[in-house]
């Protein structure tokens, strides 16, 4: 009810304020909510596969990177406690065969899947995940599947193909904003580049896949987003310049290559969450802070 002086009469509490509050997970946690918060903005970012490797002198296929979901108004709980786990990339081996894939991410109930493997001696094809790995040269092995389990928007892309024997270059790990790329002439395949988000109050892009490798000729190039460099001239003892996917930001590994082969890994993911800034009103106002706190937006009825 009014009171005498034209104040609006209610519970005398002191307004209630909550920053925003960004979080970045490295590895896995728990975020507890605040006090105010009912609704946030969260990236989560698998982790990204490990290149295919070889025994021999052929070049292997790129990682792919690790799937991208970046979600918004997803309604939590205030104080709760909410599980974080952060995927560890596919760990690189020196042996022959499909590079290991990434781990999953999850928060809030979403899960990103971690990325396929590049395609290594002996595999029919590159492996299946958030972006597929690259094909191998030398079993004409097809790129893997990206979005694979499909969501929508899509998770990530398909990787790429290789050129036929006797180019001898491999496909690229697809990424989060492309296909991993078909090799060209010599050169292994670039890997797909990856998405941007300004969660974290910077421009960052996350999920570049791997790029393939080359018997004989350049690597192909990362994509942007952490995907590593594949091999170039990936004769025995070669499979120089191979780089590993960058650490949280769930870029694949680059296409091994050499005798033995390098170990490749993919890099790990990473999980962002944004609690928005809340200003509650308290319970009691006059009719001047009432119509100032209407027209700044701090007005609510919780």
């Amino acid at each position: 009810m009014a009171n005498s002086n034209g104040g609006v009469v209610g519970v005398d509490n002191p307004p209630q304020v909550q920053a925003e509050q960004i979080t970045t997970f490295n590895a896995s946690g728990t975020l507890t909510t605040g006090a105010l918060t009912t609704t946030l903005d969260f990236l989560c970012v698998a982790g990204g596969a490990a290149g295919g490797n070889n025994t021999n002198a052929n070049g292997c296929g790129g990682g792919g990177a690790g799937g991208f979901r970046e979600i918004s108004s997803q309604p939590v709980s205030a104080s709760t406690g909410y599980p974080i786990v952060v995927g560890a990339g596919g760990a690189g081996s020196a042996g022959a065969g499909l590079g290991p894939s990434g781990s999953d991410s999850s928060a809030f109930g979403i899960t990103s899947a971690g990325g396929g493997g590049g395609a290594g001696r002996f595999t029919p094809a590159g492996g299946n995940g958030g972006s597929g790995g690259g094909g191998m040269v030398l079993n004409g092995s097809p790129g893997g599947a990206g979005n694979t389990p499909p969501v929508s928007p899509p998770q990530g892309n398909n990787g790429g193909n290789p050129a036929p024997s006797p180019v001898r270059g491999s496909g690229g790990g697809g990424g989060a904003g492309a296909v991993g790329q078909n090799s060209q002439s010599s050169t292994g395949g670039a890997g797909g580049d990856g998405s941007p988000s300004t969660i974290s109050g910077s421009d960052v892009t996350y999920a570049g896949g791997g790029g393939g490798a080359a018997s004989s000729g350049a690597g192909g190039t990362g994509g942007a987003g952490g995907g590593g460099n594949g091999a170039s001239n990936s004769d025995p003892g070669g499979g120089t310049g191979v780089q590993t996917g960058t650490a949280n930001t769930g870029g694949g590994g680059g296409g091994g290559g050499g005798n033995p082969g390098p170990a490749v890994s993919g890099g790990s993911g990473i999980v962002i969450v944004k609690e928005p800034g809340i200003a509650q009103a308290s319970g009691v106002w006059d009719m001047n802070a009432l119509y100032d706190n209407v027209k700044a937006g701090n007005w609510t009825n919780a």
